[in-house]
């Protein structure tokens, strides 16, 4: 059957669009886990090519045909390769893509010392523009935040609250996830728990109120531990703490490349 490609005819305004693809796919993938090798979990992923002037639209149908990150461990080289045929089937110049997932590690309480699962929201953003591959991986880490001020002018106590730490690197080899959480952690008053007994809890407190920071010391804190790191060419640290006394977040960022990766 000779059906119409309705796509490749001629658009009514004549632009360039620089992203045009899908969103919302759900798909089981593979990570690697530092303690337990593999890793099973569910993406979200987006893909999207630029689309030329003279091009009415795009394939949607070859976005999916082309997703086979899940057969095997996702890796640099896998959304690479997936990028490539991205743009070799629809003849792309620049091809994008997106996946967002949970990723969960072993935490133990402190003093009780028991088990539980942590779970991290992590992207993995790719992009390769003519032969230019570029792969950002985005971390973001729930911790708690004690302000030092509360501390200093209070008498017997000071506010804490929940913050996230959302870490984003460009780098060329493979970073492990968890290395990133344990920076973000450590740089916090505390890490949180999904499990604490009493004893934990008491730990807890006890060691926020003599660990206190302003989002300023956690991000300062994380940009020179990762200024410190090979592998990473440049990155952007957000520190949001959802302050418990005030009806608004406190919020700092810190953005740094590498000397040798400028223009």
């Amino acid at each position: 059957m000779n059906l119409k490609d309705v796509q490749n005819g001629k658009p009514r305004f004549e632009e360039k669009i620089d992203k045009v693809g899908v969103k919302g796919i759900n798909i089981p993938i593979k990570i690697r886990d530092r303690t337990n090798n593999i890793q099973n979990t569910v993406a979200k992923v987006e893909m999207s090519v630029c689309l030329p002037h003279y091009q009415r639209g795009t394939h949607m149908s070859r976005f999916t045909e082309t997703l086979h990150i899940s057969r095997n461990v996702l890796s640099l080289d896998s959304i690479k390769t997936t990028l490539a045929k991205l743009k070799e089937v629809l003849k792309a110049d620049t091809a994008y893509i997106k996946i967002s997932f949970p990723y969960f590690i072993e935490k133990v309480s402190p003093v009780s010392k028991l088990k539980s699962l942590m779970n991290y929201d992590i992207k993995f953003v790719g992009n390769l523009n003519n032969k230019r591959f570029t792969f950002i991986l985005i971390v973001r880490v729930p911790i708690m935040t004690l302000c030092p001020c509360s501390k200093e002018i209070s008498e017997k106590n000071a506010h804490n609250q929940r913050a996230y730490a959302t870490i984003e690197i460009e780098t060329n080899s493979f970073v492990w996830i968890e290395d990133i959480v344990v920076i973000a952690e450590n740089a916090a008053s505390s890490p949180i728990y999904t499990i604490l007994k009493r004893s934990d809890e008491k730990y807890v407190t006890e060691h926020s109120y003599e660990n206190p920071k302003f989002v300023e010391d956690v991000v300062r804190e994380i940009s020179d531990k990762l200024k410190k790191q090979q592998k990473v060419k440049r990155f952007k640290v957000e520190v949001e703490s959802i302050e418990s006394i005030h009806n608004h977040s406190a919020y700092a960022m810190i953005e740094y490349e590498k000397k040798s990766n400028r223009n």
